[in-house]
């Protein structure tokens, strides 16, 4: 789907993709962002993002995803990119059974260092190799249900489910953010918004985005 709000958003929200090397976070990445697949595609070194405008109900939000390496060297590097992220994809590959076994490794980090209300999807990539296949849908099921997790199979190859899987996250954080504001004007007599988030001019709101840089840029924008 083409970025068709460029200029104006309603919300900014970080999300973080996360998993081990050669799972496919960065092809989830560039086939959400700009509708692509590279077969070549190499390690991702530090941290890469990219942005796309999602149109949620009648509101505008600007998905900030962040791709991080799943090399062990650099997890010192990625840790402090999960501050501010509101959700995560947490990605692994459904023909290689130690990407699954990982996962309990990843979670545990998330939770160390994200937010404790952080929407997680839980992605099993490459359903395209399903005659390859060492881990069961239903162990991903289990999994999801066992962590409270949101899950989906994709294929970043064939654009299988990865739409989904980030609509789902995005929506997600969507409803829990519209709630904590209205939770917030409630309780706050002068109409200030929370710590969490910052009001722009013209009535914008940023949502626990944290300015940081990064490696490289893209350039484009169930339970």
């Amino acid at each position: 789907m083409a970025d068709s709000f460029e200029d104006e958003c309603d919300y900014l929200f970080k999300a973080v993709l996360i998993g081990d090397s050669a799972v496919g976070k960065s092809n989830l990445l560039s086939r959400f962002a700009r509708d692509e697949f590279l077969l070549d595609s190499k390690p991702t070194i530090g941290v890469e993002f990219a942005y796309r405008n999602i149109k949620v109900g009648d509101k505008i939000v600007k998905a900030q995803i962040w791709d991080t390496a799943g090399q062990e060297r650099f997890r010192a590097i990625t840790s402090s990119y999960y501050r501010g992220a509101l959700g995560a994809l947490l990605v692994y590959d459904i023909t290689r059974r130690a990407t699954f076994e990982n996962l309990k490794k990843w979670l545990h980090e998330l939770r160390e260092f994200g937010s404790p209300d952080m929407v997680i999807v839980l992605v099993g990539n490459k359903s395209d190799l399903s005659q390859s296949r060492q881990v069961a849908i239903e162990d991903g099921q289990s999994l999801a249900q066992l962590e409270g997790l949101c899950f989906m199979e994709t294929s970043a190859k064939e654009n299988l489910n990865v739409e989904e899987a980030y609509l789902q996250m995005i929506t997600r954080i969507h409803e829990i953010t519209s709630q904590k504001c209205l939770e917030a004007k409630s309780t706050n007599s002068n109409g200030q918004n929370s710590s969490s988030s910052t009001v722009l001019h013209g009535g914008k709101l940023i949502i626990n985005v944290d300015e940081v840089s990064a490696t490289k840029q893209i350039s484009c924008c169930s339970t």
